[in-house]
């Protein structure tokens, strides 16, 4: 299957977006070269998803939920905004979200550009996103055409990308990223983002962006995803964070890892 690199994508975008803060799924606002009409059609419909994540060395299980929200409308485009773009996902590839807040989703149009109608919209873990091999270059973007749940549409593919296996990473964090000693902070979010600051990259910086809100019971949790690594090969990194509650706070537990690929996967489902 056809792979390739994403590196360009994070070139084309960089100049609009931020270091460490997080715009919303598809702000960047392209130059739009055609009109298109849409007429609101049938209620929304939600589809979901679901996800199952365990915390490693833990009897604890978390289970979260995506949903999907696909809106009826019908669009009558003349000629699609852009140019055709050589570079992305081949057709039938599978793509998951990635870098999108947990109080926000990514929104698929009916064409490439924020001047299109929404047409379904994917919660941040979303990662059942069919690629159909089509990609337009617009003035500050890079839009790939999609099929969710039956919908085509187009999204940013500043947001999509190839999601690897998940592994445990928390030996590998404490000795390389805090000298062999336990992190603890007050809070798991001031604990997920200790972790991820050892992830990120400085040059280019890395988006920080957390897609499961923190939450603070008998086991603390957050994820994160540091998106933008200056890696063709791995684009980025999903942190699933847990903590330990303790009298001040919460001390690292385990890290889940799952790195998101640039190039597509392997046969072994690796970051090739």
């Amino acid at each position: 299957m056809h792979r390739t690199s994403l590196l360009l994508v994070l070139a084309v975008t960089a100049t609009a977006c931020s270091a460490t803060t997080t715009s919303p799924p598809d702000t960047a606002a392209p130059v739009i070269e055609s009109t298109t009409t849409s007429t609101p059609g049938a209620p929304a419909t939600t589809l979901g998803t679901t996800t199952s994540t365990t915390p490693l060395a833990s009897t604890t299980t978390t289970t979260a939920t995506t949903t999907t929200t696909v809106m009826g409308a019908t669009s009558t485009t003349t000629t699609l905004a852009g140019e055709p773009f050589d570079i992305g996902p081949a057709e039938g590839d599978v793509l998951g979200v990635v870098g999108v807040a947990y109080d926000d989703v990514l929104n698929v149009r009916s064409g490439p550009g924020t001047n299109y109608a929404i047409v379904a919209t994917l919660d941040p873990l979303f990662d059942q996103i069919i690629a159909t091999g089509r990609h337009r270059l617009l003035t500050r973007s890079i839009w790939d055409e999609i099929v969710v749940e039956g919908v085509t549409g187009w999204a940013n593919t500043r947001y999509m990308t190839y999601l690897g296996p998940v592994d445990d990473a928390t030996a590998r964090y404490i000795a390389n990223g805090f000298g062999g000693t336990t992190p603890s902070a007050p809070t798991m979010l001031e604990l997920g983002m200790l972790v991820a600051d050892v992830a990120k990259s400085v040059d280019p910086p890395s988006r920080i962006t957390v897609t499961v809100a923190p939450s603070e019971g008998d086991l603390g949790e957050v994820t994160i995803d540091v998106v933008g690594l200056g890696d063709d090969s791995v684009f980025g990194i999903r942190l699933h964070i847990f903590g330990t509650p303790t009298s001040d706070g919460f001390a690292l537990k385990s890290i889940e890892e799952q790195e998101m690929c640039g190039r597509g996967m392997n046969y072994d489902g690796l970051c090739p």
